[in-house]
């Protein structure tokens, strides 16, 4: 029997600056045996809503992985939004939100926490999404070139673990 691995796809229409936008949203829930397959879907996004479990702290840790992995394989100026998941389960939270806002303050990206169980937050990350990937566009007229390392703003043990990331899932 031939395994193949299931990516959900969904379109949600939002209201920006009071007319609709069709986002395609891509969900390969980040696990394991999709990761062969997330390159090609980088390719051709305009955003990214990167997401990562507040009570796991594995999913916070492989944040590094994906990071690089979009910036080696998504448009240089993919606009990309970090979310922590499931911030109605305090009692059983592994990740402190503080722990978010420095990775997206190193990558340059916002930053919300997120139930998607509870709707707290899910539609401002959208928004916020639309809005960087509108702005950019009627900036640019199109995707230009832009350094996605970390800043220098980034702790050195962060940069160490980035780098460790690196070295870690270059045979992934």
């Amino acid at each position: 029997m031939i395994y193949l691995p299931r990516v959900d796809y969904k379109q949600k229409i939002i209201q920006l600056d009071e007319k609709p936008v069709k986002l395609q949203i891509w969900d390969t829930a980040g696990q394991e045996r999709f990761r062969t397959l997330t390159t090609a879907y980088y390719r051709g996004a305009m955003g990214i809503l990167l997401v990562y479990d507040v009570t796991n702290l594995d999913s916070f840790d492989h944040l590094t992985y994906w990071l690089k992995n979009i910036q080696e394989n998504a448009a240089p100026d993919v606009i990309k939004v970090l979310a922590g998941n499931k911030c109605d389960n305090e009692t059983v939270r592994a990740v402190d939100k503080a722990d978010g806002e420095k990775i997206a303050e190193c990558y340059d990206m916002p930053f919300f926490e997120v139930s998607c169980k509870m709707d707290v937050n899910v539609e401002e990350a959208f928004q916020a999404l639309a809005k960087m990937i509108k702005e950019r566009s009627q900036y640019s007229g199109a995707f230009g070139l832009r350094d996605e390392t970390p800043r220098e703003k980034c702790s050195p043990l962060f940069e160490k673990a980035f780098a460790e990331s690196t070295r870690k899932c270059s045979s992934c």
